[in-house]
This record gives C-alpha cells, sequence and structure tokens, in this order.
C-alpha cells in the first residue's frame, strides 16, 4: 500500500469536497454543514488556509484544511479532516493530521486547534496522542448555532 500526503491545489476544489460529504456520510450526524460542503468553500478554504489530500495507490481518500484565524493569524484552526468510511479503521486519517503539524511548524505557526464534536468524543483520545489538549475557555469559530457547541482541542507548536 503506497500512501502518499500532497498539498491540495484550486483543482482540488471539486474533489476535496467530494472527499469530505462521502467520509461523512453515516458517520457525522446529518446536521453537519460537511454533508453539504460544496467546491466553492473548499476553494475559499484553500485560498485563504490550505489543504491536503491523502491517496493510497493514487486514488484519493482522505483530506484536511487549515485556516488561519482572522485575529490570530498564528493560529490555524483544523476543518474537515475526514477519510472515506471504505478506508477507515487503518489510522490513515494520522497521515492528514500529521502533514497540518509539520508543515504548521514549518511555517513558524504558533498553534493549532480543532474542534471535536460533542457527539463524537472518542476522538479526543486520539487528538490527545497527537499532543492536542482540550482548551475548554476556547470558542470554535466555525461552530454550527444550531449544534451543541464542540470541545475545542490546541496544540502549542512554538512556546
Amino acid at each position: 500500500m503506497n500512501i502518499v500526503v500532497r498539498e491540495a491545489t484550486n483543482d482540488d476544489a471539486r474533489l476535496i469536497a467530494d472527499l469530505t460529504r462521502s467520509a461523512w456520510a453515516g458517520k457525522v450526524n446529518v446536521t453537519s454543514s460537511g454533508h453539504r460542503e460544496t467546491a466553492v468553500l473548499v476553494a475559499q478554504h484553500l485560498r485563504d488556509g490550505g489543504g491536503f489530500v491523502l491517496l493510497i495507490d493514487e486514488v484519493p481518500v482522505g483530506s484536511v484544511r487549515w485556516l488561519p484565524l482572522d485575529a490570530e493569524p498564528d493560529v490555524w484552526e483544523i476543518v474537515r479532516m475526514g477519510v472515506i468510511a471504505e478506508r477507515r479503521g487503518s489510522n490513515l486519517s494520522q497521515h492528514l493530521l500529521e502533514a497540518v503539524i509539520h508543515h504548521g511548524l514549518t511555517c513558524g505557526v504558533e498553534e493549532l486547534r480543532l474542534a471535536v464534536r460533542s457527539d463524537q468524543p472518542k476522538l479526543i483520545d486520539f487528538y490527545t496522542a497527537f499532543e492536542f489538549e482540550l482548551a475548554e475557555e476556547l470558542e470554535y469559530s466555525h461552530a454550527n448555532p444550531m449544534e451543541p457547541p464542540p470541545l475545542v482541542m490546541r496544540r502549542l507548536l512554538r512556546h
């Protein structure tokens, strides 16, 4: 199995939107906006921040994006990380997370943040293994006002 994580380009916007909707299907509550992901929104995210695409044997199976906070450009929020159902269970998402962490370190970012939906608490242990810590004092800037607020986790990259 050949695993590659490559930086996303604007040409990947439709692919990433499709991957996100596929990864969310049957996994994330139907109220999540990820089920209605569009290439237009993905292209905006790629312009404002960036993203990666995960390939197995040259077939795209997952993606992740990050966005700098408006008020704190040295803080990136990791958004919409997911792997399609057929490829889950092999810890493939760790390759996406590691790519964002490495890229953040390379770019001199101070901190990475992400949100864990209240209905997916088992993800807290996954992110904790990558040195993310719960930050209950923080609010997620992309939270859906129609849902319970997610738990925010952070990882400091510079001290």
